[in-house]
């Protein structure tokens, strides 16, 4: 399989992608949303289109799909009379419109019509987080006792399919994400809690890393210094960390500790 098609959303994680693709040999069309995906693709579409999607992936003879970057739930509720008939007749049956049970129901169509979906790991694997420190700077012991604390409720969150993300303080959750996203969480928490507070991140218990695998990059960082937070914890080997060698020197630069954990 040598011919890929990117359905790309918002972040560099797409970009990246095709990038470390290009490296190893594969061919990449790459597909983009109006409004969503922030860099240049060989085609864009609106929101929903679905059909126009199908016809871009026949034309192209793709042997293989990839889908990166974030795409807000929100939009399914926001979008609804920008759908395509292919896309509401594929929503009005599902039996609720949690963000797996969506990406499931794609997943599954675009299967039935001849385009596996494939898991990008085997591609990106050098970008997930490590175990223990990832940049020079080391969480304290405080910290990692709230990481720590925290760890098992973000994993149950998470695979609830509420959200990746939770920020904690002495001990308690302040903040967990839901549809607005990792960086209004963290936001969030920092007008709640104020400064010194912890991020964690992490994978569902059973992460298909062809769904929403979850992602860090310098926006993250951006987002934690703006409102004081100490650290970032990431489960290892579920998380993606996009540029990652820049990312550390910010987090460096910002006094950010980030550190993996299983």
């Amino acid at each position: 399989m040598k011919r890929l098609g990117l359905i790309a959303g918002y972040g560099e994680l797409p970009q990246e992608f095709v990038e470390k693709a290009f490296q190893k040999g594969y061919e990449v069309v790459s597909v983009g949303v109006e409004g969503i995906t922030n860099f240049k693709t060989h085609y864009t579409i609106p929101f929903g289109k679905i059909g126009k999607l199908l016809s871009i992936f026949e034309k192209e003879k793709v042997e293989g799909v990839v889908m990166l970057g974030k795409f807000e739930h929100r939009l399914v509720f926001s979008e609804l009379l920008r759908l395509d008939w292919t896309t509401f007749n594929l929503l009005r049956k599902l039996k609720d419109k949690k963000p797996e049970t969506l990406i499931r129901a794609f997943i599954n169509f675009l299967e039935e019509r001849g385009f596996p979906v494939i898991d990008p790991k085997p591609i990106l694997s050098e970008l997930l987080a490590e175990e223990g420190s990832i940049n020079s700077i080391f969480p304290d012991e405080e910290a990692l006792q709230d990481a720590r604390w925290g760890f098992p409720i973000a994993k149950e969150l998470a695979s609830l399919d509420i959200g990746q993300t939770i920020v904690v303080k002495d001990k308690a959750v302040v903040a967990v994400e839901a549809m607005e996203g990792t960086q209004e969480t963290i936001e969030r928490a920092g007008r709640l809690a104020g400064r010194g507070t912890v991020v964690i991140k992490v994978a569902r218990k059973n992460q298909d890393f062809r769904i929403d695998v979850p992602t860090v990059g310098e926006d993250t960082l951006k987002v934690m210094k703006k409102v004081g937070a100490r650290a970032l914890f990431l489960e290892a080997g579920k998380v993606y960390i996009v540029r990652k060698e820049s990312f550390k020197k910010l987090a460096d630069e910002f006094k950010i500790a980030v550190y993996g954990l299983t």
